[in-house]
């Protein structure tokens, strides 16, 4: 299992390459990842912009 962004990109393609990776839908990957980060006090959109940077591109 190998963490790349995805070429389907919404904004940095994270949240793609994430549900690609995981096997799940991957409009199903980003409401969790708005839910995780509403429920996380926005420690996810730290997460995201590290991930951002480091994921390299498919």
């Amino acid at each position: 299992m190998a963490l790349y962004k995805s070429s389907d990109k919404v904004i940095g393609g994270v949240c793609g390459g994430l549900s690609e990776a995981l096997g799940i839908d991957k409009t199903l990957g980003r409401v969790l990842y708005v839910i995780l980060t509403f429920g996380t006090a926005f420690s996810g959109v730290l997460i995201y912009l590290l991930l951002w940077l480091i994921m390299p591109e498919r």
